[in-house]
Parts: C-alpha cells; structure tokens; sequence
C-alpha cells in the first residue's frame, strides 16, 4: 500500500462529474491498483475513488488515474506532497465475524423468503473490491437487493452497507441496487440514518429462524 498526504485537488470525469477543491487529503494507492482520496473525518468513507483495474499516470503536477474498462478518470491536481510511502501489508486473513452474526448469515440465506415472497438468493459472501456482502439476492420483481447482517444494528452497520450500495451500483449488470439492515436489534440512530438512505431495516428473529424447517432440506 503507498500513502500519500498531498495538497490537491480532484476532478471525476466520467457518467458524472464531480470536483474536490484543493485541500490537503490522504491518497491511498493499494496493491490491487484502486485508488481512494481521504479527508481528515467521515470515518472510513473516501471522498471519491476508482476501483480496479484502473492504471494510475503521474505527471509532474497531475496524477490521472483511468479505470480499464469504463475509461472514468479521476485527475488529481498536485500542488504539494508533504508525505509519500509505501508498505507491504502482506496477504490478509479476512475478516471473521461473531458466531451468531454468521449463523444468521447462513440461516436467512436458507430462509431468504423471510425478507418477501419471491425472494430469491444469488450468493452468500458476494465479492466485492472493499470486501463482502453478507448476502446478495432477489426481490420478487427481480430487483437485486445487498443485505448486510448484524446481531446489533448500528450507525457503522448503516455505513458499511453504504459503501457496498454506491459500488454494487456503479455494475450495470447489477444495478439498481437497494439495500436491507438485518440485526437482531437496531438502534434508533441507526433506523434513522437507514431510512434517511432509503435502505430498509428488518429485525431478525434467531430463534424462530433456527425453527424453521428448510425451503430445500438434504437429506444429510
């Protein structure tokens, strides 16, 4: 991973446009090509990015940054670089979650009907480049919806599904995509923040899911 803190500016070229002033900001440059730009808050969240495959150009002055397929350019504007490094994180383990949090992931994609009649799964662990969706699935007019499981539902919840919805929407095969907050308990300031975001919350209930008999039962 190579950190850079620069004073710059940046543009994005592409189905929109949008424009960061010139400010100080932390340029993240990972080892699978994409590229993010950080402000000093809003948590993990950056201010804009590029997944890969994209290739980065520097020029003395400006950094563009192109995205292989879609051809959406971010130009970075450098008027200084105060630091610049570079670090190898090695493979990570990946993240592994709370016994319960998986064993509701596993019981609502066997149960995906819980969410609506019709509903339908496409895959557990969906693949994405910040990490994956707890589960990827149908509604019942073939819309596709991200579901993110938590046995407490709270604000950084809301954020990590966020982040998944403006990527999973920027795939046209996939897109539009809206979101559903499953937990055992959501907080009021999470539903809030939720809803603000046109995402739906649903309250899971782990005991009445571990009672119902499969939709496909095995016979192992």
């Amino acid at each position: 991973m190579r950190l850079v803190i620069a004073r710059c500016s940046v543009d994005y070229v592409g189905r929109l446009t949008a424009h960061l002033p010139m400010a100080p900001r932390l340029i993240l440059i990972k080892a699978d090509g994409s590229v993010s730009i950080h402000a000093d808050d809003r948590a993990f969240k950056p201010l804009n990015w590029m997944n890969p495959p994209c290739k980065l150009r520097e020029e003395e002055g400006t950094w563009t940054v192109t995205h292989g397929k879609t051809g959406e350019q971010l130009i970075l504007t450098i008027e200084e670089i105060t630091h610049d490094s570079s670090h190898e994180l090695g493979v990570d383990p990946g993240l592994r979650k709370d016994g319960v949090e998986a064993h509701l992931q596993e019981l609502l994609a066997e149960h995906i009907s819980t969410l609506g009649e019709g509903w339908s799964l496409i895959r557990r662990e969906f693949p994405t480049a910040i990490g994956p969706v707890d589960i990827l699935c149908r509604d019942q007019a073939g819309a596709t919806v991200a579901v993110e499981i938590k046995r407490r539902g709270e604000i950084d919840g809301v954020e990590q599904l966020t982040r998944y919805l403006e990527l999973l929407n920027r795939d046209p095969l996939l897109a539009p995509v809206r979101g559903v907050f499953a937990a055992q308990e959501i907080k009021p300031q999470a539903r809030v923040l939720a809803t603000d975001r046109g995402i739906d919350c649903v309250v899971l209930d782990y005991h009445a899911l571990r009672g119902i008999e499969p939709e496909n039962p095995t016979l192992f």
